[in-house]
């Protein structure tokens, strides 16, 4: 484990620093209605030239640890996003926000997901990407859903632990049924879906135009998909095919920093590419530099601004 307990005074000074201090950031934090029509501000959003971010698992940053609310807040007190976030699930049965199989990379734990009772996980403390213990403790998904209420779309990723029922089930008793992009990587996993959220939307992985008309034959409706179309190249005469049967685009520029498009465009100054992905179709994008993108696409008037759509700042 590479956080050390004896520095936690050093690890508060790094979240400290790390906590947003512009003005930008202080001004308010950005909400997003989760009790409307989700497909319709998609679309309000498309019709308006803009491009929405979702913060791949929750935009973590030094200090501020993946999967965790207060990174999340962060995030939003900067930019509009979305917040994907990953669910798992104890062996007592809690769902909780983690990537991982084990616990040794993101907390002061270890061992496997599948093997740590939730006593146990709730009181364990977050880990940073650098490895420094932070002061937040596991979220639940029920208090996540409940932070998302009015704030931010949330795209749940289910890890193999996680019960698409209780998932479900927890998501309307949070009334966030408006306020969720359920994540399918595969056919069977978006019937499942589709059989017990029929009301909810599915991100479905669409490579090619044949992969939206197979879906759409097995009875998903086209209304209730959004195509996750990868994270290597970007193809916009896909995403003009998914437009005309009003399907929204995901891209992913996300992955391995040292391949994925996020580290490219840091490592060569080319952010103003994630602008050219929006105005070459692509409506959601997913990154691991959400203020970076953010800085590209409002340069490039991409970027939501307050009152599009029903988005909205507070404090303002």
């Amino acid at each position: 484990m590479k956080y050390k307990a004896m520095f936690i005074a050093a690890s508060t000074f790094v979240f400290a620093a790390a906590s947003p201090s512009t003005a930008q950031e202080e001004s308010g934090r950005w909400e997003m209605p989760t009790n409307g029509d989700l497909s319709a501000m998609l679309d309000c959003l498309e019709e308006s030239g803009k491009t929405i971010i979702s913060a791949h698992r929750g935009g973590p940053s030094p200090g501020l640890p993946e999967n965790a609310i207060p990174t999340m807040d962060a995030v939003l007190h900067a930019l509009p996003a979305m917040m994907e976030i990953d669910v798992a699930q104890s062996p007592d049965g809690m769902h909780y926000l983690m990537h991982d199989r084990t616990l040794d990379r993101t907390t002061t734990g270890s061992g496997a997901v599948t093997d740590v009772p939730w006593t146990k996980v709730s009181t364990l403390k977050l880990v940073d990407e650098a490895g420094w213990m932070t002061p937040y403790f596991v979220p639940t998904f029920a208090e996540a859903l409940t932070w998302a209420k009015g704030r931010a779309v949330l795209q749940v990723d289910f890890k193999r632990t996680a019960d698409f029922a209780t998932v479900v089930s927890e998501i309307r008793a949070a009334d966030m049924v408006q306020g969720v992009i359920l994540i399918a990587y595969t056919k069977a996993q978006a019937m499942s879906l589709y059989e017990l959220a029929p009301d909810m939307l599915i991100s479905y992985s669409v490579n090619v135009p044949g992969d939206l008309d197979e879906i759409v034959a097995a009875g998903i409706p086209a209304a209730n998909i959004v195509a996750f179309t990868g994270t290597g190249t970007a193809r916009p005469d896909l995403y003009s095919v998914l437009e005309a049967a009003d399907v929204e685009v995901i891209f992913g520029t996300l992955g391995r920093p040292d391949r994925s498009l996020d580290g490219v465009f840091a490592r060569f100054g080319t952010d103003e590419r994630y602008a050219e992905l929006g105005e070459g179709g692509v409506d959601v994008i997913a990154t691991d530099r959400p203020r970076a993108a953010a800085a590209a696409l409002a340069k490039a008037d991409r970027l939501p601004t307050r009152g599009i759509c029903g988005i909205t700042k507070g404090g303002e």
